[in-house]
């Protein structure tokens, strides 16, 4: 396999400021990037929650990128504002639409522009589109997922195995290079990726499996050596 050559935190601060001026959802000025060691730091202020997700999204797409810490704030102008009312309306609209998600099963509390979502979902993915479904509802300024998966039983080593078999299968993992273990529904992972993308992807893969409650995320970002 190729060496990589190594970005400097500069190279890395410039290319995810090009980025979010690439990216049209954003405008560069509201966001600042500060680089430490391949840690990215995002600053400033936004008009919605989404564009605030955005932005993180930018940055993780940068080569080099190994961690973001998030400190975008999200504060609507006053023509922005709405009540709390209209938002829960829309999101719970949002959630209706969504065809992956099961709405029935889902409660959501909105406070001062903060949705809470409660409830049982099937699957980790459901749990994380149902957040995705909501993330554009104008005036939303946070949203905390406190969806739980329903537990299934399940074979922790067959579990392992049909997790192993999909990555391969989708060319997203070398097998030496990511650990897959599993304990009452929670899936580890340990190891290296190349890139931010492969692990979304990986995390993607693993989101699909019945049975699978919740992920312990211990896999890290940096081109192999």
């Amino acid at each position: 396999m190729p060496v990589l050559s190594v970005k400097s935190d500069q190279e890395i601060q410039e290319d995810v400021l090009l980025e979010l001026r690439w990216d049209s959802r954003i405008r560069q000025a509201e966001v600042g990037v500060e680089v430490d060691d391949g840690i990215v730091t995002l600053t400033g202020t936004v008009d919605s929650w989404a564009k605030k997700l955005a932005a993180k999204e930018a940055a993780h797409r940068v080569a080099g990128v190994r961690d973001v810490a998030d400190d975008v704030r999200v504060k609507l102008p006053g023509s922005l504002e709405r009540t709390d009312t209209e938002i829960a309306r829309d999101v719970r609209s949002g959630l209706e639409w969504d065809a992956f998600v099961p709405d029935p099963d889902i409660r959501s509390t909105v406070s001062d522009g903060r949705v809470t979502l409660e409830g049982q979902v099937h699957t980790l993915r459901q749990k994380e589109d149902a957040a995705r479904a909501i993330r554009g509802v104008r005036g939303v300024k946070e949203v905390n997922n406190w969806l739980t998966v329903e537990p299934v039983p399940a074979d922790p080593g067959q579990l392992r195995k049909s997790i192993e078999q999909a990555l391969e299968r989708r060319a997203e993992r070398e097998a030496e290079k990511i650990n897959v273990t599993v304990r009452d529904g929670v899936v580890t992972l340990k190891g290296r990726v190349r890139t931010w993308p492969e692990k979304e992807a990986v995390l993607g893969v693993v989101s699909h499996a019945p049975g699978v409650r919740e992920v312990s995320d211990q896999l890290f970002v940096r081109p192999w050596d």
